[in-house]
């Protein structure tokens, strides 16, 4: 028998009503892997490229953003009909290991998505080098 997903009493608390977006669909995320890496996509309705962040630290991608949304409406008095106001932010951390570097991953934000690209990097072995102490006499 089939059932419906019950959702959370959270996720009804937290819906926005102000974007129209609940909060759970904001930054929704598909990865793919390619030959040469990962091809990270990551949905982000109403933010604009100024508001977004990638930081990479200890082998952990850091993508975060932060929205303002602002609907004002006056009557012809210049009195509020309604006025709604909403801000927050947002962040996603993957991790991608100590071997890549920040020069490595390119990404773009095209019409709401934030598109990266990070390369597979073989983990490279430590070769124990052998050093000598001197022995006088």
């Amino acid at each position: 028998m089939l059932m419906p997903i019950r959702r959370s009493l959270f996720d009804e608390i937290f819906d926005s009503p102000f974007t129209g977006y609940r909060t759970h669909d904001l930054m929704n995320t598909d990865v793919k892997e390619t030959d040469e890496g990962y091809e990270v996509m990551i949905d982000m309705p109403g933010v604009k490229k100024e508001n977004l962040k990638a930081e990479l630290s200890d082998g952990n991608l850091t993508v975060s953003a932060t929205t303002d949304y602002s609907n004002d409406e006056k009557d012809d008095d210049g009195r509020y009909i309604r006025r709604e106001r909403y801000s927050g932010s947002f962040s996603r951390n993957f991790y991608v290991g100590e071997d890549v570097k920040q020069e490595d991953i390119k990404a773009t934000f095209e019409n709401g998505t934030l598109k990266l690209l990070i390369p597979k990097k073989e983990k490279t072995q430590q070769v124990d080098e052998k050093k000598y102490i001197a022995i006088e006499g």
